[in-house]
């Protein structure tokens, strides 16, 4: 479900992907089983792993996962699944929507990917 809904917010519709688009990811067994290697390849997707105990080679990820974990997970009680999904949905609406980046020039990410579809 996470990755349909990537593609309709990157793509606007979901299927084939009209150019070609690398997704990387760790070595998890998640994006390594075999249903999931295949959804991605019915997309038109490549996909790439990094080296196995290099997080660094996908440290923009890690780095908002780490962010999300301080600045949410760790400071909340969750009372169920449910819950856990609102609040953290909530949090990345923040995170993308109106939290400045000064890897992005004190932009939001939303903010920031617009303005490359205008350049």
């Amino acid at each position: 479900a996470a990755l349909e809904q990537a593609l309709i917010t990157r793509f606007g519709t979901l299927g084939r992907v009209p150019e070609p688009f690398l997704l990387r990811s760790d070595n998890g067994l998640v994006f390594t089983s075999r249903d999931y290697t295949r959804l991605v390849r019915s997309y038109g997707l490549k996909q790439e792993f990094i080296t196995p105990h290099c997080p660094q080679q996908n440290g923009m990820v890690e780095r908002v996962i780490r962010t999300l974990k301080e600045q949410c997970v760790h400071r909340h009680r969750f009372e169920s699944q449910v819950h856990a999904l609102r609040i953290i949905g909530d949090w990345i609406g923040f995170y993308n929507q109106q939290r400045p980046h000064q890897a992005l020039k004190m932009m939001t990410p939303d903010a920031a990917y617009a303005a490359t579809l205008t350049a």
